[in-house]
């Protein structure tokens, strides 16, 4: 089976598509929710289970950057979808990321602690193997 699991960059590529994806879904009601958490959360998850054994860093590594990413570009696109309690109405754009960055920390713990939680388990199973 092996065969079949992704590289580093198609993983990558397919991670950022589909958190893309998600975020065009669950910004159609005018605000960022809990779509993008559980969305991002079963990204972070799904990409160390998709990837090979070799390709396990870039798996590691990308929850964080995925999820700065994807905030990013709400922000730069359509700002009026972040919504945190106490945020000025006349914030900057840098403010408003650094606010909504900090409003989604506890999805970037628990995706990317599950991710690693995957990865170790994959690597440990991959030493029994042998």
């Amino acid at each position: 089976m092996a065969q079949r699991d992704l590289g580093a960059r198609q993983a990558i590529v397919l991670a950022c598509l589909a958190m893309a994806g998600i975020i065009g879904l669950d910004v159609m009601d005018g605000r960022l929710g809990l779509l993008f958490s559980v969305g991002f959360v079963l990204i972070a998850v799904t990409v160390p289970l998709a990837v090979d054994v070799r390709s396990l860093f870039p798996a590691g590594v990308l929850p964080p950057a995925l999820l700065i990413g994807s905030l990013l570009l709400v922000c730069v696109l359509d700002s009026s979808a972040i919504h945190v309690n106490g945020l000025a109405k006349d914030v900057g754009l840098i403010g408003r990321f650094i606010a909504t960055v900090i409003d989604h920390g506890l999805t970037l713990v628990i995706g990317h602690g599950l991710a690693l939680g995957v990865i170790a388990l994959r690597i440990l199973g991959d030493r029994r193997t042998y």
